[in-house]
């Protein structure tokens, strides 16, 4: 077994190591997530965390963590008698994102089961964690099936395994602590939420820290064992903090001026549902247990506020977390302190000095090399918001359309404008790929999934996982007699189970192709199709969609987001977007065309839904050739409407599920939107048309070329 890196030894990430220590004071908090950009430790940290937490007692042979003083009654390798048992460290069990269902809440044997009546259960991950830490890596990527059982799980503190009537339930009650890189996506509110504490970790900008940070892991790399016996004695100190902690937190005092400012903290936040205020109070108390207090103090709730409240303030995956601390500060000084009983104020347990690891004296540029965090931690600032533009005196309100006047360009185009901002979103009708598809699971168009409702049944490819019970006895029963069946049991072999075949939805990739030229830069126009945008990117994050952005000015085109399952890169990219410039819509096309080719060989089962918003118009042939994000190989010549043509029906030809977003606006309009829809044999959808409560519907199927007719050149 590899030597973990010790916890003591993590260098800065005060608030990561200060979350992590109050949910092993007090598992009740709720666990942790852990948001920040790679390489930041937050792995290293989370593993070394189950070396600090004290050893459990277990019953001896159960394979459920059963305690024994108060053993669970329905434990399936029970009954047990109270008494003593064994005991042996907690564990720490990771969840890959890849796994199955039966590896995370365990697998009947469904053949025993079904000849049998026997209950042959072995238990998955969820047992393996009772009394102990689940930890999932990159959570965010975390399939939804997966999640819904994470939150049974935790909601409940019991697993159940549910075959066809044949059911199991254990106990399952664990820590749970993910991490995730916000860049390749954001969590399902209800997963998001039913974590206790969030971190934001960065990587430290200060050299001396840097530099003692890879000091520190090239020392562990040579010589693991070494380098945790340096730390060994730090270890021992949190581990025994760890221990009194616990034991002083049933006398921790909770007053009513405490639990006003929580209350109040949480109102002034807006915070939704109650589990905040529940959450604020238990951190609260671990923070005065912590600190070997049996009151709860101001800047005990104000430390709690900064763990617990981030990530539930949040209304959309676009906002920024974080809290504003100078309103927090103004909540909390409304209420006055408590008088605190009479009792010695203990020192809070400086932390210790590290070993020199040939850094600073100090043993480490964090003041102290990461014995014992302290209480206070700097917080990420909620993010500023973005200055609305200020409007040009030109600009009427009669005219909302027209841009204020700017020196033109050389060759006549629209001269590049700032950035606009994006009108409200708002809630927009379905867009779906038509067909059957077989990707990730996910809330858009119809696929075969695992779960979903039962269409039919097949043998099994591999390990049966959703037996169809019907079709089992009906393979059976012919057989019966030739398998010398006496009894009232059904005779069942391994070539008889039949899988059942689900239907369901799954993610798409959405690939956004908008057009950013000077035909779109009216202020008021470009601020709606923003507004439209962010609108269909809001509705992708909901649907569990993979999202690229692709935008076209000027002379080329440009591929602004690769493909991602982060939405909200994709609003900050459309919200920086400026405008101006000729319109090269076969650019954008023909760039779409290659970003699908790419991501088609990456991931062949995830469809793409193609999503053009643009007024139609095509003034500049543009470069036509990939060479980068942004570059080009060449520029094509001839009629730019004709090329436009051409590009948008190659994506037709190969079967590529398309929508445009028609932005033309004014009195008098062209319909070369039209057009181009037709072109990509898909349908047109104006802004107000793409509200899911306007009147032309509320559902809106995207066709492919073989549901319309092809348009000619």
């Amino acid at each position: 077994m590899s030597t973990p890196y010790p916890f003591t030894a993590v260098v800065g990430q005060t608030d990561l190591r200060l979350a992590l220590l109050l949910n092993a004071v007090s598992p009740a908090v709720g666990g942790v997530l852990v948001r920040g950009e790679k390489g930041t430790a937050k792995s290293t940290a989370v593993r070394a965390l189950s070396a600090l937490l004290p050893q459990v007692d277990v019953v001896p042979g159960c394979r459920f963590s059963c305690a024994p003083a108060a053993p669970d009654p329905a434990c399936p390798d029970g009954p047990h008698e109270p008494g003593t048992g064994t005991a042996r460290p907690a564990r720490m069990v990771e969840l890959p994102v890849g796994a199955s269902e039966d590896r995370l809440v365990g697998a009947l044997d469904i053949e025993r089961a079904l000849a049998e009546g026997v209950k042959a259960f072995e238990p998955g991950l969820l047992a393996d964690a009772h009394r102990g830490i689940l930890y999932v890596d990159e959570v965010n990527l975390l399939h939804d099936h997966l999640i819904d059982l994470l939150l049974d799980a935790a909601a409940m503190g019991a697993s159940y395994v549910e075959r066809e009537g044949v059911s199991v339930r254990h106990a399952a009650r664990f820590l749970l602590v993910g991490t995730m890189n916000p860049e390749e996506g954001e969590l399902r509110p209800q997963l998001l939420d039913r974590f206790g504490l969030t971190v934001e970790v960065a990587a430290s900008r200060e050299p001396a820290q840097r530099v003692e940070v890879v000091r520190r892991r090239l020392a562990y790399e040579d010589d693991p064992a070494a380098f945790a016996g340096r730390w060994a004695g730090e270890e021992q100190d949190v581990r025994a903090r760890v221990v009194a902690a616990r034991a002083l937190l049933p006398e921790v005092r909770l007053g009513d001026a405490s639990l006003l400012r929580i209350a109040a903290t949480c109102a002034g936040f807006e915070v939704d549902g109650m589990r905040a205020d529940i959450v604020m109070a238990r951190t609260a108390t671990a923070l005065a247990a912590w600190a070997g207090r049996t009151d709860v103090r101001k800047e005990d709730v104000r430390q709690a506020a900064l763990l617990a409240l981030p990530h539930r303030r949040r209304r959309n995956p676009f906002d920024a977390p974080g809290l504003d601390e100078d309103k927090l500060d103004e909540i909390l000084d409304a209420f006055p302190d408590e008088e605190p009983e009479n009792e010695p104020d203990p020192d809070p347990d400086p932390e210790p000095e590290g070993p020199d690891d040939g850094g600073p004296e100090d043993g480490g540029p964090d003041g102290g090399g990461g014995g014992i965090p302290p209480q206070g931690g700097p917080e990420a600032p909620e993010a500023p918001e973005a200055p609305a533009p200020q409007e040009s005196p030109e600009t009427t309100p009669e005219a909302p359309d027209s841009p204020a006047p700017q020196p033109a360009s050389q060759d006549g185009a629209a001269p590049e404008q700032a950035a606009v901002r994006a009108a409200e979103p708002f809630r927009t009708k379905m867009l779906s790929v038509p067909g059957l598809g077989e990707g990730a699971s996910g809330r858009r168009s119809r696929a075969r999934t695992a779960h979903g409702r039962t269409t039919g049944a097949q043998r099994p490819r591999g390990q049966l996982t959703k037996l169809h019970l019907a079709a089992t006895v009906q393979a059976a029963a012919p057989h019966q007699k030739a398998r010398g069946r006496t009894g009232r049991g059904l005779v069942v072999r391994k070539d008889d189970l039949r899988q059942a075949t689900r239907e369901g939805r799954e993610g798409n990739l959405v690939l956004f192709v908008v057009d950013a030229s000077g035909s779109m830069a009216a202020r008021q126009r470009m601020s709606a199709v923003k507004g439209a945008v962010l609108s269909l990117l809001l509705d992708a994050y909901q649907r569990r969609d993979k999202v690229g952005l692709i935008t076209f000015r000027g002379s080329a085109a440009e591929l602004a987001l690769p493909p991602t399952s982060s939405v909200d890169a994709a609003a900050t990219r459309l919200e920086q977007l400026p405008t101006g410039g000729r319109t090269p819509l076969a650019a954008g096309l023909l760039k779409a065309h290659d970003v699908l080719r790419i991501e088609r060989l990456r991931d062949p089962s995830r469809r793409p839904l193609l999503v053009v918003v643009t007024d139609g118009r095509a003034t500049s042939a543009g470069s036509t050739g990939s060479a980068g994000a942004g570059g080009s190989a060449g520029t094509a010549g001839g009629d730019p409407r004709a090329l436009a043509g051409r590009s948008a029906r190659l994506l037709q030809a190969e079967g590529v599920a398309s929508v445009v977003v028609d932005c033309e606006s004014g009195p008098v309009r062209l319909g070369l939107a039209g057009v181009l829809a037709a072109d990509l044999g898909g349908p047109a959808v104006t802004l107000d048309g793409l509200r899911a409560d306007s009147l032309a519907g509320l559902v809106k199927n995207v066709r492919t070329a073989s549901d319309t007719p092809r348009r000619a050149a």
